[in-house]
């Protein structure tokens, strides 16, 4: 029997590539070996304001970079989590089973709140709600990043609670962090991690960035004096960054890179890291473009809300009936 795979991903903006290398990249590779839920967390969004017409457009624009990225729709489910009603009802029994003390010490809600004058509820209750997304499809397995590794450890403490409170119906999932060498660092500050919300576009490269302007990011990346293309986190975080991602993407060790290069500028390396680059991205743009505004690009989202109903409701009903809510049907 094949284990179950959840994650969820924010529509906010587009995906930077290090979050290609970091999640989806890998994504495609566990298709093929676990049943895998891929969930687009438009709810999760909303615990900041939002535009109405950019989160539209992003929620859209995020699964056709999902399938574009070579996701199967025959291999995967891909939803959008406010097409599946029980997230948010599942959502608000566990908030029932949390409690505001646990909540308040999660890293993410201080880092959001800090010096804010007000703050939604919504932040500081959406762990119960990703808890909701996890465990509704009996999932084995959360891919996830470090910072995230703290609401995963909430989650098995909800499932658990719940499990020993009232009935023993959920999977208890385990924490699936990125392969080594999968954290990718800003461009111009490589002790940062490569993030979309930075102030400085040369800071990132997303995947629908034309050519040019990934050449010219790739140009003005942050490396060091010594001109010598060698891995060294503590030394030369710049050049070992761009190491990393020219390891990943070109299937070739580290120790391989730095021979070839030897003797080398950085010049020269940069230039084929940014061809690189170019080329990975050129087949998931072409079929970003065919898919953004296409009747496919629906049909595929109503047939995976509605397998992903089909199985979230499931559950939903029996956590309801664990805990006594509603009536009991006459058969």
């Amino acid at each position: 029997m094949m284990k179950t795979i959840f994650s969820g991903i924010q529509p906010s903006g587009t995906i930077t590539l290090g979050n290609y290398i970091g999640a989806m990249k890998q994504f495609v590779e566990l298709q093929d070996e676990y049943n895998c839920y891929f969930c687009i967390v438009d709810e999760h969004a909303i615990t900041v304001p939002q535009d109405r017409l950019e989160l539209r457009k992003n929620i859209r624009s995020l699964a056709a970079l999902y399938l574009a990225v070579g996701l199967d729709p025959e291999k995967v489910t891909l939803f959008i989590q406010s097409e599946v009603p029980a997230h948010t009802e599942a959502g608000w029994i566990l908030q029932c089973i949390s409690y505001i003390g646990e909540l308040e010490r999660m890293t993410q809600f201080k880092d959001k709140s800090a010096g804010k004058e007000a703050v939604s509820a919504g932040l500081l209750t959406y762990p119960p709600l990703m808890a909701a997304d996890i465990l509704l499809y009996n999932t084995d397995l959360v891919p996830v990043g470090e910072d995230q590794k703290q609401h995963i450890e909430l989650t098995r403490d909800l499932a658990e609670r719940f499990n020993k409170k009232y009935n023993d119906i959920f999977t208890i999932p385990e924490i699936r962090l990125p392969k080594a060498g999968a954290r990718v660092m800003s461009l111009q500050d490589p002790t940062k991690k490569m993030s979309k919300s930075d102030p400085n576009s040369k800071a990132f490269i997303t995947l629908l960035d034309e050519p040019k302007l990934i050449e010219k990011k790739i140009k003005s990346a942050v490396t060091d004096s010594e001109g010598v293309i060698r891995y060294d986190r503590e030394a030369k975080p710049g050049v070992s960054n761009l190491l990393s991602i020219y390891s990943v993407l070109g299937n070739i060790s580290i120790k391989e890179l730095e021979e070839k290069y030897a003797g080398k500028g950085y010049g020269e390396f940069k230039q084929d890291l940014a061809e690189l680059i170019i080329e990975e991205l050129k087949p998931i743009q072409q079929r970003y473009a065919e898919l953004i505004d296409s009747e496919e690009l629906d049909e595929i989202l109503d047939r995976g809300a509605e397998k992903a109903n089909y199985v979230a409701n499931k559950m939903l009903q029996k956590m309801k009936n664990a805990m006594g809510l509603g009536r009991k049907r006459r058969r």
